[in-house]
């Protein structure tokens, strides 16, 4: 018995040595729209900025759980009426801005690279809906508070404290709420969000 527990103590305090555990912070740009039937909306440019840490317990494998602030939306081109015998366009833009907390689990294939992929659970912190220059309104109240996701990318060192990440999230709930009963916010739309994001770690 007691040659079994010393076994297991020396697994663990190996274990435990090889475990790297690292904090970082990271800052990107994002392409954002939604996705979902009948959605003919374009790429937005959009920004992140968030805290990271890296539990690296294998050569191979590690896991990154991150909090992120990211603003997100999607924007689209619609008839707005005629004019003179012409359509006019209005510019609608969709924000809705996350605090997103996703989980990658990491495959390192090198030392300095590694495929990232996991779930994500985005908290609403702002909505509001604009079109043209003059209407706006804030839709908060109609989209949903709780949003999830997939992510999928890849980071890579660019030496001991940089690295870059490249990530691809889709969203697998629906962004505005049934109940909202407003044509201008169409109920099934998803998010869709490409990020490019450079970091630095403690």
């Amino acid at each position: 018995m007691t040659k079994k527990l010393m076994i297991l103590l020396a697994m663990l305090a190996c274990m435990s040595a090889s475990a790297q555990v690292k904090f970082g912070a990271k800052v990107g740009l994002d392409l954002t729209n939604f996705w979902g039937k009948e959605t003919g909306h374009q790429l937005v440019l959009n920004y992140q900025a968030g805290l990271l840490m890296e539990y690296k317990f294998h050569p191979h494998f590690g896991v990154s759980p991150e909090v992120v602030f990211a603003a997100q939306g999607g924007q689209e081109k619609a008839d707005d009426g005629s004019e003179m015998g012409g359509f006019i366009r209005s510019d609608k833009h969709y924000h809705t801005n996350y605090i997103n907390v996703p989980l990658m689990l990491k495959y390192y294939p090198t030392q300095d690279f590694s495929i990232d992929f996991g779930p994500q659970v985005g908290f609403n912190v702002y909505s509001k809906y604009t079109k043209g220059k003059h209407e706006a309104m804030e839709y908060k109240d109609m989209t949903k508070a709780v949003d999830f996701g997939l992510g999928l990318g890849c980071t890579y060192d660019l030496d001991k404290n940089v690295f870059m990440q490249v990530r691809y999230t889709l969203g697998l709930t629906k962004v505005f709420d049934d109940s909202g009963g407003c044509v201008i916010i169409p109920n099934y739309r998803k998010n869709a969000n490409i990020q490019l994001a450079f970091g630095y770690r403690f």
